[in-house]
């Protein structure tokens, strides 16, 4: 965990993306279209620092990639663009399936 960045357990995260956080994950189009987790809107790290600011600052956001160290340096980048709700899920993609949490179509 990288310092003062907020992390969240997948039932965590699950529980705030419930109650109307956005859930972004970072990881490429591929890795997106085989697996992801439900509700989740796709934006890749690669081009991140172009689209980042189609993300609504006053909203809560939650970062997800495949293990967390992607979507962690996509928390920090946006904590460090003014953003103040920003968490990481810890364990990414791997650790929401294995919380068996859904997958399936992006909102």
């Amino acid at each position: 965990m990288l310092w003062g960045m907020n992390e969240l357990t997948p039932q965590q995260a699950y529980e705030r993306v419930q109650a109307g956080a956005l859930l972004v994950d970072v990881r490429e189009n591929e890795e997106y279209a085989d697996v992801h987790a439900r509700g989740a809107r796709l934006m890749p790290l690669s081009t991140f620092q172009q689209t980042y600011t189609d993300l609504p600052k006053d909203a809560e956001i939650v970062l997800i990639c495949r293990s967390g160290a992607r979507s962690g340096r996509a928390t920090e980048f946006l904590a460090s663009q003014g953003y103040g709700n920003v968490s990481n899920l810890t364990g990414g993609t791997l650790a929401w399936m294995d919380a068996g949490l859904p997958t399936g179509d992006a909102q």
